[in-house]
């Protein structure tokens, strides 16, 4: 009898195990990274959680705005929020009362026990809305600054925090139609949230060595913040040292060749982290590879493609313009008016236009837009060659109805509602469409306009969630709505970037709210939970965009005009300046104007055509030639996106960046792994804050009242990269005349 109940227990024990196999995901990278329990009895609704995250929200809104309108913007991102807040979450388990209290009929505590995971997450994602994939303020924002700070018009509060607030939550619309196709099944993964999952198992392991990250942290935070003082203001230079400048302090050439920030940067370096993190994002989080693939870009483009077509072919009259330059000129090199071509209706005067001439950018800016144009387009080619039966297979696999482990154990927690996301959707899209009719003055955009753009949004957002939760690839369609808007409508400008906010940003959002999701997903948090500080957080953190913003535009004179502000102002809004361009060259002035049959590079359309075959090329070969191992490392989409950044990047911060990058993801990984793994993200946090905490407090207690230095060590010393090199050009400014 014994062994018969033996053999039962070791049969249903065979088959338990045999069905639960089943369950794990198919995918090995989660099946290593994420854990297949669940304890459904941590608290999430806690006060910490809504005090941190509260706080947090603010906080990391207020300083990416902040820093936004800075020469050198530093993004504080997501990682930075889960090592700050992990010890303060420590610190109130241990210090506030335990006590119950009756509140609406249920018992609550300030102090329900131990800080765990799911609030540490819940926080993450709290301070993380509204900024889509860690790319700090609001989109729409730059609508507003281009608006006031550029063309010097009216907008009012209430029309700019309407505006900010639905392009934000107009997504999420899209995330809850979109949520059972690209969370719920197994291999829709989101290779990108792993990292996050393994940096909050590694933080809530016990940490019994001499060092603990929170002490790490903390010294590295102080010494982060004690250094900042000294390129932020002692020592301005070092936020890019350019040899070459020195050597030859009279040469174009050498300062073209040599200056970090107007240049091609060769030699140039900065020892200031708002230059290394600045744009380009915290370069210990990036991963070698991708690395590898944006030293290659980079290097084809500043090293080879831009000499060659300057100094070589004189491409586009390239010497009649500075050799590295987001702006807009004349023909003959003098700065374009573009306030002078605007009438009354904010509308393109074409009589002004006609006399000023067509409008010219530098060879950089023409080549840069070009290879925007070739990454789109290879981004699609790409995925469609090199992963598309793998997405194809993995969706049909994701219709069966089958459930892995992560989705069963969500099961056993509340759904969200589908009215929620439809009623966010429709509430959202509903103001968009009366502020569209009622205050069309201040945002130009015509009610069609919203509606055509939500519609690109709603078709582009499957396939492209699809496409980023499978290969960790984000197509950006942001050129591609303002060509649209520009063909249909030009010479209105704002109308312009309202539809690429609308159309691009919703669907960016849409992606950002689905990765979150995706995030909850594996470390079990409840999804109404999940819902409801994704929506309050993002008007949070518009809300503080605004108003962040609206602050310095009123009390900055002359903010992002560099040539007004005094010398070595911060205050010179890269981004917005690049911004600002694009509302000239879609909007106002049209891309039939600039890359059509009336403009001067019509030619830079076949960088789509260019785009769409490179990655063929590349798949040909790899296939022709499968022992090849190393053609499989060609990834197109990354070597065209590299220098996507770039405007408002400059080589400085590229060259910074791949240093620190090189040295961290590729050094220290291989021979100092155990480190990497123990103290890598908790340093790129420290780092980060650090910079964060002195720049605003220099701000308030120096900047303000106007107290600074001006001596030799205060600028980069390489003045003449600015100027042309076309016998017979005189653009002043100090330039020499060939």
């Amino acid at each position: 009898m014994a062994s018969m109940e033996d053999e039962e227990k070791r049969i249903t024990e065979k088959y338990t195990a045999a069905a639960e196999e089943l369950e794990v995901s198919p995918i090995e990278e989660v099946r290593l990274a994420v854990p297949n329990d669940d304890d459904p009895s941590l608290p999430v609704w806690t006060f910490r959680m809504w005090f941190l995250g509260i706080i947090s929200v603010v906080l990391l809104s207020f300083m990416n705005t902040f820093f936004s309108y800075r020469k050198q913007p530093l993004t504080v991102t997501m990682i930075s929020v889960q090592v700050a807040t992990l010890p303060i979450g420590r610190f109130m388990a241990r210090v506030l009362p335990t006590r119950r209290f009756r509140l609406f009929g249920k018992e609550f505590s300030l102090n329900p026990g131990p800080f765990n995971v799911k609030e540490h997450v819940l926080i993450s994602i709290f301070a993380n809305a509204g900024s889509a994939f860690g790319n700090g303020a609001a989109y729409a924002l730059s609508i507003v600054d281009i608006i006031r700070a550029f063309y010097g018009r009216r907008i009012t509060f209430l029309a700019s925090w309407l505006l900010i607030i639905t392009t934000q939550v107009l997504g999420y619309g899209w995330a809850g139609i979109m949520r059972k196709y690209v969370v719920d099944p197994a291999e829709m993964w989101w290779p990108a949230t792993l990292m996050q999952v393994s940096l909050f198992r590694t933080m809530h392991e016990k940490d019994s060595k001499r060092m603990s990250r929170e002490k790490f942290f903390l010294i590295a935070l102080l010494c982060s913040f004690a250094w900042a003082v000294v390129p932020g203001y002692l020592f301005g230079t070092l936020t890019a040292i350019s040899v070459v400048c020195w050597i030859f302090p009279r040469s174009v050439t050498a300062h073209q060749i040599g200056s970090g920030l107007k240049g091609l940067g060769l030699g140039s370096f900065a020892l200031d982290w708002s230059t290394i993190a600045g744009f380009n994002g915290n370069p210990l989080v990036v991963p070698f590879f991708a690395v590898a693939n944006i030293i290659v870009g980079y290097i084809v483009l500043i090293y080879l493609v831009i000499p060659g077509s300057y100094w070589g072919l004189n491409l586009y009259n390239a010497k009649n313009f500075p050799i590295f330059s987001s702006k807009l000129f004349t023909a003959q090199g003098q700065d374009y008016n573009v306030t002078a071509i605007v009438n009354d209706k904010f509308e393109i005067d074409m009589q002004a236009y006609q006399e000023r001439g067509r409008i010219s950018l530098s060879v950089f800016f023409a080549i840069s837009y070009g290879i925007g144009f070739a990454g789109v387009i290879s981004t699609l080619t790409h995925v469609a060659l090199f992963n598309g039966r793998e997405i194809y297979q993995q969706f049909k696999s994701s219709q069966s109805g089958k459930v892995d482990v992560h989705t069963r154990l969500m099961r056993k927690y509340k759904d969200i509602p589908n009215w929620w996301f439809h009623g966010s959707l429709v509430v959202s899209f509903l103001v968009a469409l009366a502020m569209c009719i009622f205050l069309r003055d201040e945002v130009q955009m015509p009610w069609w306009g919203l509606f055509f753009s939500a519609g690109l949004a709603l078709i582009f957002t499957l396939p492209i969630s699809i496409i980023t939760a499978t290969t960790n690839q984000t197509p950006g369609l942001n050129i591609i709505t303002e060509y649209i808007m520009g063909v249909i409508l030009p010479g209105k400008p704002i109308a312009n970037v309202c539809f690429k906010t609308y159309g691009y940003m919703s669907m960016t959002q849409a992606i950002s709210f689905l990765s979150d999701f995706k995030l909850g997903h594996y470390m079990k948090v409840p999804p109404r939970s999940m819902f409801i500080v994704q929506i309050l957080g993002t008007v949070i953190a518009g809300t503080v965009n605004l108003v962040v913003g609206w602050w310095l535009l009123g009390s900055i004179k002359n903010i992002c005009h560099e040539e007004l502000l005094p010398t070595n102002s911060p205050w010179t809004c890269p981004g917005d300046n690049v911004f600002f361009d694009a509302s000239v060259i879609w909007g106002l002035v049209g891309p039939k104007r600039i890359f059509g049959s009336l403009g001067n590079y019509g030619k830079l359309n076949w960088f789509f055509l260019i785009g769409a075959l490179g990655p063929f090329i590349v798949w040909l070969l790899h296939r022709v030639f499968p022992s090849q191992k190393w053609i499989s490392f060609i990834h197109i989409p990354v070597i065209l996106g590299a220098t996507g950044s770039m405007p408002p990047s400059s080589t400085v911060n590229f060259n910074s960046w791949i240093i620190v990058a090189t040295i961290f993801n590729y050094f220290v990984f291989k021979y100092r792994k155990n480190w990497w793994q123990r103290y890598n993200y908790v340093l790129a946090a420290a780092l980060d804050a650090g910079l964060a905490f002195m720049t605003i407090l220099l701000y308030f207690a120096l900047n303000m009242e106007g107290i600074g230095l001006d001596w030799w060590g205060q600028s980069e010393h390489c003045d003449l990269a600015k100027c042309p090199t076309a016998k017979g050009i005189d653009v002043g400014q100090g330039c020499p005349v060939f």
